[in-house]
């Protein structure tokens, strides 16, 4: 039974990115997703948010008028999660944390909230998909354990804000969003109209109240976080629990921060005591490198501010099919085809009848240009069995025209380099001339990729 002066009304929500029609339809006009539609039985809204008071008009201001305070930071007690979010967590500000089932998301969380309370302070967690006493084996686990963390197994987002104001915890975590539900709404939990609501009233609770608010959120099978793409732009952060279950390594990773820069990464290996930071990638990612192994090379990515070596794999072998394999694990496999085809059409070489195979080692994946010249050299090492020097770094962009062009900070690759013990370093001759000589390296500059193959390769 309907409530009085209050009309149904149905309508039909994509899943995917939250378009909304009037009637079924097979396939989403505005994403073009099929079957994604749902039909989600709404009230009508009542005038004003109910649940939220009524505020003060706002003023505008001149932009000359407004004074800059800075913003203090919480640490998590986490250098790599502090990285991440720009130097610790701004209160007030609401965090949306997604990942592949079981990567570590909860664990994440359960590590970093306790260590955001001060003395005398409480954090509250609040799960909506596992009891308490789960989470409190979880816990035991970790080796956390303590009077300042708070376990509210709840899923009415109505009662959650109810024991949050009684509780006026110093930080709050959701687990997860898609479990969390409105009383204003008729619809399931974790549909479109839901997560929105949800999403909105948890970010209009942050910004009044100054404490920090923690979403996990589902993802699709495609990785993206599952509900409307709104969601992403309510929260303040973004950010996704990337990694390989079949390897210890998890990488997090910021796609938008409001708070500071979506370069940075940061790097946890996954124990049996929980996540263990990771302060040198690089020496992890190189620790099992095979010394005289063909296809094998050393690059550098750049994440933020700092730069990472990693090793990175090729084979080819021949084929009897007509169209060859061209795979790739970490990187992009449309720069992969581009760069075999500069192959072929400016260094002579057949690739036509192998299968070409590159890997990076640990489960990284790399997006960025300056490993170009290192795809190139493994690949020719694999194709010609001749294995690359141990002790030498490849770094450099390549061009349809087979030019090697330069890279943005050299120095600070080279010196990661330097550091970890490489004795020759490959790089653009244009950023060569910018350099001041590093002690215990050798750099040698390239202009085209023929060059550097006969730099590297016996």
């Amino acid at each position: 039974m309907e409530r009085v002066g209050m009309k149904a009304k149905t309508t039909f929500h994509c899943q995917a990115c939250g378009h909304q029609a009037l009637r079924w339809l097979g396939r989403c006009p505005d994403c073009g997703g099929w079957n994604t539609l749902k039909e989600e039985r709404l009230p009508a809204a009542p005038k004003g948010r109910q649940g939220m008071p009524k505020t003060a008009m706002a003023v505008a201001t001149p932009i000359s008028d407004i004074e800059i305070v800075g913003e203090p930071r919480h640490s998590t007690g986490m250098g790599e999660f502090d990285r991440v979010l720009g130097g610790g967590v701004v209160p007030g500000s609401v965090m949306l944390i997604g990942g592949d089932p079981g990567i570590g998301k909860t664990t994440l969380l359960l590590q970093a909230l306790p260590l955001l309370a001060a003395p005398g302070e409480q954090v509250l967690y609040v799960s909506g998909e596992e009891s308490p006493r789960q989470i409190k084996m979880r816990g035991q686990r970790l080796g956390i354990d303590g009077k300042h963390l708070l376990i509210l197994g709840e899923t009415s987002l109505e009662q959650i804000l109810k024991a949050i104001q009684e509780i006026q915890p110093a930080a709050v975590v959701v687990d997860s969003i898609q479990t969390v539900y409105t009383e204003q709404l008729t619809s399931a939990p974790g549909s479109i109209s839901q997560v929105q609501e949800v999403a909105g009233q948890l970010m209009w609770f942050a910004k009044r109240s100054n404490v920090p608010v923690f979403i996990i959120g589902h993802v699709t099978k495609e990785g993206a976080i599952a509900g409307p793409r709104l969601l992403e732009h309510i929260v303040d952060t973004v950010l996704y629990f990337e990694g390989d279950k079949s390897h210890s390594f998890r990488i997090l990773r910021a796609v938008k921060n409001r708070f500071g820069s979506t370069n940075e990464i940061g790097v946890f290996e996954m124990k049996d005591g929980g996540l263990e930071e990771v302060s040198n990638p690089s020496e992890l990612f190189l620790a099992e490198r095979p010394q005289r192994s063909t296809g094998s090379v050393v690059v550098s990515s750049l994440e933020g501010t700092r730069p990472i070596l990693v090793e990175l794999q090729a084979l080819v072998s021949g084929t009897n099919y007509p169209m060859p394999k061209r795979m790739a694990n970490g990187v992009e496999p449309n720069r992969l085809s581009l760069l075999l085809a500069v192959m072929e059409k400016r260094l002579g070489m057949h690739l036509s009848g192998q299968d070409v195979y590159v890997n990076v080692v640990g489960g990284i994946h790399i997006d960025e240009p300056a490993i170009d010249l290192g795809i190139v050299a493994a690949v020719t090492s694999s194709l010609r069995e001749s294995p690359i020097d141990f002790t030498t770094l490849v770094m450099g962009e390549v061009g349809l025209g087979g030019e090697v062009r330069a890279i943005s900070q050299a120095e600070l690759r080279i010196r990661e380099a330097a550091k970890m013990g490489f004795k020759r370093c490959l790089l653009p001759e244009r950023n060569v001339a910018k350099l001041e000589p590093v002690e215990g390296i050798e750099l040698i500059g390239i202009h085209e990729v023929g060059d550097a193959l006969d730099a590297v390769l016996a």
